[in-house]
């Protein structure tokens, strides 16, 4: 029986459509993780263009304000293309997960290298560096021996003496919610009156405001997250030069309950089409070179405690740091608002 030759083009076509299809599987796709961050591009960027770099992994960024990110992922739920979230205290962590748009995740990478106390406990999310909220004040009209912790703050000798931004601020609310688990409701809410009796001038501003106001002489002391100071410091700047040199750091509450501090962080969405990719991205930035990247271009405090802090923060001196668990500033969040509209805090 006369069997006719078969062509090439025939013999090849299902092997073309083969390798066309696995070419085109996800399997093969180009890898990617797409991150919303409340951090300002400058502050986040160049990390994830180093992470991109040792794994190949394309990081797609989308910046803005918290809110507006957070009503975002609500809104897209499902369909959202966000496999990160990252943004910057620990009460906009929790607020986060309150609103159903993170997923609990663990690694040992991330146990290794984040303290529990910087961390959700279930791992919804985690905190990625750590700022401290101490007392700047004016080195020409305060000597340290007249300081000690947030509480004598209120006291009369501080009257019209004191500049701090708005009750609108979290890292405000989260020193208050701090203090509220501390001490208890009562106790924080006359602190809080007190605080504001001193106000020399209603608040305005940002942290980086309270301190120019503190060297204009406008007040003398001021509540200011010590990244802000660090980066005025190191400020090309020749005027927040000159005025950081005008003051001086002063950690409070040494004897108690130690010096408030905060994170910034990120959790994984709750819909991360990327998760594994989004799990490694956390854990490159606890990573050893992301953390000194943290210290010696952000003046933010490394989560891994061994990693050392930059010659700016060291100039300041050690500190015994509040160890609460920073998720519980995003529980008494509401309480600590609740609490400042009643004591006027503007």
């Amino acid at each position: 029986m006369f069997m006719p030759k078969l062509s090439k083009p025939r013999v090849l076509l299902p092997v073309l459509c083969l390798l066309v299809g696995l070419l085109t599987s996800p399997l093969l796709a180009a890898e990617e993780v797409n991150v919303y961050s409340a951090r300002k591009e400058d502050l986040i960027k160049p990390l994830l263009d180093d992470f991109s770099k040792q794994t190949g992994i394309t990081v797609n960024l989308v910046t803005g304000k918290e809110e507006a990110l957070l009503q975002r992922l609500q809104s897209e739920g499902a369909n959202t293309p966000a496999d990160v979230l990252l943004t910057s205290d620990a009460g906009r962590l929790a607020a986060a997960r309150q609103a159903g748009v993170l997923q609990a995740v663990q690694s040992e990478a991330l146990a290794k290298h984040i303290p529990a106390a910087y961390r959700d406990p279930e791992g919804y999310w985690y905190g990625l560096s750590v700022r401290a909220r101490p007392i700047i004040y004016a080195k020409d009209r305060v000597k340290p021996a007249q300081l000690s912790t947030y509480e004598d703050l209120a006291a009369p000798q501080w009257r019209d003496k004191i500049c701090v931004r708005s009750s609108d601020s979290i890292y405000n609310q989260s020193l208050v919610a701090g203090m509220i688990a501390h001490h208890g409701e009562a106790k924080t809410e006359a602190w809080a009156k007190g605080l504001v009796a001193n106000f020399a001038r209603p608040p305005k501003g940002g942290d980086r405001d309270q301190i120019k106001a503190v060297a204009a002489g406008e007040c003398d002391v001021t509540l200011a997250n010590t990244y802000y100071l660090g980066g005025m410091v190191n400020s090309p700047d020749p005027a927040e030069q000159a005025a950081a040199a005008k003051v001086a750091v002063f950690w409070p509450d040494a004897k108690t309950t130690g010096v408030h501090v905060n994170v910034s962080g990120a959790g994984v969405t709750a819909h991360a089409h990327n998760r594994d990719n989004a799990l490694k991205l956390l854990e490159f930035l606890a990573s050893d070179s992301a953390q000194r990247w943290y210290a010696d271009v952000n003046n933010e405090y490394p989560v891994n405690p061994a990693i050392p802090p930059s010659a700016t923060l060291e100039s300041w001196g050690t500190f015994k740091a509040d160890t609460l668990n920073v998720a519980k500033l995003g529980e008494l969040n509401a309480a600590a608002v609740r609490l400042m509209d009643r004591a006027g805090w503007k």
